[in-house]
């Protein structure tokens, strides 16, 4: 069971809203929408009443949420490619590759990396996310590819959590993006939230409706077609930020079929997928307090991108 207080700050928030708010400090990785399936299912009290989640809280309320146990019935082992960079008692550092979801959901059942890590590690993963995501401390798209860490005990959990929520933990990430650059680097400060109209997807929304994002990018190389390659920072981690991002600036990644130019046709230099690699992670090692930093190399599909096109004149 899980109890917050409402502040006078947060008086007249509806309720999912609030506990989407509040789920930054809670443990565990929760949604607007998994807060919602949870009130339907009357887990939420709002001292000791279930409301709906459109119910507006008010001040030195009490609320309680009671998240049921999960089972792992489903979850049995399978081999799932991905490459080991570094792995001790503490944390696995890996490449995932392209097309691999990283942890069951709906449509996603089996093969995915937390099949793969049960595979890997046996028991000797962390269980602050439950038994469907042991181990997640962040995640990749499907079609992005890159370097994750992975946590194999709850004490490691705890310190990555805090480093990717306080920003120490540093991400960068190479793309092919598609457009004509207003200059050869940049910084997008824009909140990032559901969009309102397409609610799979996200949004540059205004402030009071998002949460506050903020992606660097510079262009490393510039190709033929307007396509450019471009390494990326984030200083917050939201959901497609980079993919959102870079979008509303009109420089979306090349291949993203969500955000990006559906009309425009990548097979003649064989892009299949979003263009977008994870290539380094820097964050403290949770046991000895080291700086480390891994990198993951590109993977076959984006080499073979690049090694067709040709320079911009």
């Amino acid at each position: 069971m899980i109890e917050l207080a409402v502040f006078e700050v947060n008086h007249g928030q509806r309720l999912d809203q609030f506990l989407t708010q509040q789920a930054v400090a809670l443990p565990g990785d929760f949604s607007r929408t998994m807060f919602q399936g949870l009130i339907g299912q009357g887990r939420v009290l709002v001292d000791g009443f279930p409301r709906k989640s459109q119910y507006r809280v008010r001040a030195h309320e009490r609320i309680q949420i009671f998240v049921p146990a999960v089972t792992s019935s489903e979850l049995i082992p399978e081999p799932v490619e991905f490459t080991v960079i570094y792995e001790d008692e503490y944390i696995l550092v890996l490449a995932k590759p392209p097309g691999v979801v990283v942890h069951p959901a709906c449509g996603n059942l089996t093969g995915t990396l937390v099949h793969g890590l049960l595979h890997h590690c046996r028991s000797d993963l962390s269980g602050i996310n439950g038994q469907v995501r042991p181990g997640i401390v962040h995640r990749l798209d499907k079609d992005t590819s890159g370097v994750m860490v992975v946590a194999k005990n709850d004490e490691a959990h705890h310190s990555l959590s805090r480093q990717f929520k306080d920003k120490s933990a540093k991400k960068t990430y190479m793309a092919l993006l598609d457009g004509v650059p207003p200059a050869i680097q940049g910084r997008v400060c824009s909140s990032i939230g559901r969009h309102p109209i397409h609610r799979k997807k996200m949004a540059v929304v205004a402030d009071t409706r998002g949460k506050s994002a903020i992606t660097n990018w510079k262009i490393r190389a510039r190709f033929e077609r307007n396509l450019l390659w471009t390494e990326i920072g984030i200083e917050t981690g939201r959901t497609h930020q980079i993919r959102v991002h870079m979008a509303s600036i009109g420089l979306p990644v090349a291949g993203d079929a969500v955000y990006g130019r559906t009309k425009r046709s990548y097979q003649e230099v064989g892009i299949v997928r979003q263009c977008l690699h994870a290539a380094q992670l820097s964050f403290s090692h949770p046991a000895t307090g080291e700086q480390v930093s891994y990198s993951a190399a590109l993977p076959p599909d984006l080499v073979a991108v690049l090694e067709r096109l040709e320079p911009a004149e």
